[in-house]
């Protein structure tokens, strides 16, 4: 199965030349890491940067420069510093061709919970519903399961949403998968992990259609 760096590095296959993708907390941060040779992409965080770059190596980190996740990044020549007034005009007005973020679950329906545990003290809800509300093309990346080893994808989420029907893909440490109408539709799975291993790990409705090829990360 893959570790975060792998999730991040497959998703990263999904950029095309000239985007610009917003990266959401976590797995997604890791993406601008991974960007596919011969392609141009800009970054943009929901803090105020467009043109975010790579994590700093070790040594070379500025503090006053993060992204939404207040972890210390570079920025690419020619990259825009701004307030969210401005960012969040991007976002809203649909000037952004994917957004990745991170889950806690995703329904088979293509809804997203991934900002608040009932009981559990969270700042706010961030960005993250302006983001599933304004863009067209959504990729979650996230753990298939949690710790205690049950499913993340599933018939219907538990937890509060934070968007309806907005998911179009999924990448997890298991499996590339599509939201579909008739559920999620497998279309690669993990090095080492196998069609019967990704059935047991997914609660939702799952469709399988003919030979499910392995994923080919760089």
């Amino acid at each position: 199965m893959l570790d975060k760096q792998g999730i991040a590095k497959r998703i990263a296959q999904e950029l095309q030349d000239g985007w610009y993708v917003n990266l959401g907390i976590g797995i997604p941060t890791l993406i601008a890491n991974y960007i596919p040779e011969g392609i141009s992409v800009e970054f943009q965080s929901e803090n105020g940067i467009l043109g975010m770059g790579p994590f700093p190596f070790e040594g070379e980190e500025d503090a006053d420069l993060i992204n939404a996740g207040k972890q210390t990044i570079t920025a690419m020549s020619g990259a825009s510093i701004f307030d969210s007034a401005t960012s969040f005009a991007m976002i809203r007005g649909q000037h952004i061709q994917l957004t990745v973020l991170g889950a806690m679950e995703v329904a088979d329906n293509g809804d997203i919970a991934n900002w608040k545990i009932p009981g559990r003290m969270v700042k706010g809800m961030g960005g993250a519903m302006d983001l599933v509300a304004s863009a067209d093309n959504i990729i979650v990346a996230m753990m298939h399961t949690n710790k205690r080893g049950k499913s993340k994808l599933l018939k219907n989420c538990t937890l509060p949403l934070t968007g309806v029907r907005c998911v179009k893909k999924i990448v997890t440490n298991l499996a590339v998968l599509d939201v579909t109408p008739d559920g999620f539709k497998l279309l690669e799975r993990a090095p080492g992990v196998s069609v019967e291993d990704i059935k047991n790990a997914t609660e939702g409705r799952l469709v399988i259609e003919g030979d499910i090829p392995e994923m080919k990360i760089a």
